[in-house]
């Protein structure tokens, strides 16, 4: 079954290999036509190297010159993928997490880690079941 045909309610994605994370909320305000043309125009991707929660969308990779280009794909929809803070680099609008190198390849201020950091929920949330590739939920 598509994520997008079950009913959302878990609050933490599963990370794998070379995670891209996005906040929905940024994709409702910045992806022209929304969340919903969002899903539309990668709904051959979600359930297999993207999946989502109630508030993050994970894209991924596994070599870190496939995720290169990911975060460039985002800016041509207006996201701006890092911030400068008096010389640090920091991630803005998405962030990159290589779990299986221990995590964050940049400070990213509104992501959390679940136990083992092998999954995440955006800050201010409470982790809930975990969804994976495929709608796979795990407690």
């Amino acid at each position: 079954m598509k994520r997008q045909d079950v009913e959302i309610r878990t609050m933490a994605i599963a990370l794998e290999f070379i995670d891209l994370v996005v906040p929905i909320s940024l994709i409702e305000k910045k992806y022209p036509g929304g969340w919903a043309r969002c899903q539309k125009d990668y709904e051959r991707q979600i359930g297999s190297r993207m999946w989502f929660d109630d508030h993050l969308l994970r894209d991924g990779a596994m070599s870190g010159r496939d995720i290169e280009y990911l975060p460039q794909n985002w800016t041509v929809h207006g996201f701006e993928p890092t911030g400068d803070c008096d010389g640090e680099l920091f991630w803005k609008d998405c962030c990159v997490v290589e779990s299986m190198l221990g995590g964050l390849s940049l400070p990213c201020d509104w992501l959390e880690f679940g136990p083992g950091g092998q999954s995440a929920y955006l800050k201010g949330t409470e982790p809930g079941e975990v969804i994976a590739w495929y709608g796979e939920v795990n407690g």
